[in-house]
């Protein structure tokens, strides 16, 4: 069984999305947001391939969250405190426990669709880890089917060299991975071109 972990902002004005708001505004960038975490939502519910984790911050009581739409058979955890590394490591070791193996994706990426994630699935019946890279450096998709810190410690968030550092300590691990095709993420207003015109209409509402 894999667990597809979807890690999200929640999709709040002036929280969600911030290097959009020159081109989309607050509250155009919050309502993009929302638009691509249900997209991701539906995309892994449609994988069908195991639970599907919805691991967010600010926590779900927050109401931040109260008009987001969440199907029920999503499962919902907190990313709780530190930084990336250190929330991506606490939801990677606590699905490990159960699962036989577990995807961690975000929001942003154009490309994440249920065939993907399904053949990242497949991937890790025959590898101990998958990656996706994305354009910018980082990478849109980390499947793993085994839990070690040091993937997730010391690396440098939010640079170009992410992935790359992450494949090298995979390596380093002597664990076998595949790479997948690189992917696009949507963080800055130049990624916007690769997004459908009609979603853009929709968040450049004016605020």
């Amino acid at each position: 069984m894999t667990r597809i972990i979807v890690f999200a902002k929640a999709p709040q004005a002036g929280f969600a999305k911030t290097r959009l708001i020159p081109v989309l505004g607050s509250a155009g960038a919050a309502r993009f947001a929302r638009r691509m975490l249900l997209r991701t939502l539906d995309s892994a519910m449609a994988a069908a391939i195991g639970p599907v984790e919805l691991c967010v911050t600010p926590e779900i009581v927050s109401t931040a969250w109260h008009d987001v739409d969440i199907a029920q058979e999503i499962e919902i955890s907190a990313q709780g405190d530190g930084d990336l590394g250190a929330r991506l490591a606490r939801a990677t070791q606590r699905a490990l426990e159960h699962d036989e193996s577990a995807l961690l994706i975000g929001t942003d990426c154009v490309e994440m669709s249920a065939p993907l994630l399904r053949e990242a699935a497949v991937a890790l019946k025959r590898k101990d880890a998958v990656i996706y890279p994305a354009a910018d450096g980082g990478y849109a998709l980390l499947g793993l089917t085994e839990f070690h810190s040091s993937l997730f410690s010391n690396i440098a968030w939010s640079t170009d060299s992410v992935a790359a550092e992450t494949i090298a300590r995979i390596g380093q691990l002597g664990w076998s991975l595949e790479v997948g095709t690189p992917l696009h993420d949507v963080d800055e207003p130049d990624d916007l071109e690769r997004i459908p015109a009609n979603w853009l209409q929709a968040a450049s509402c004016p605020d």
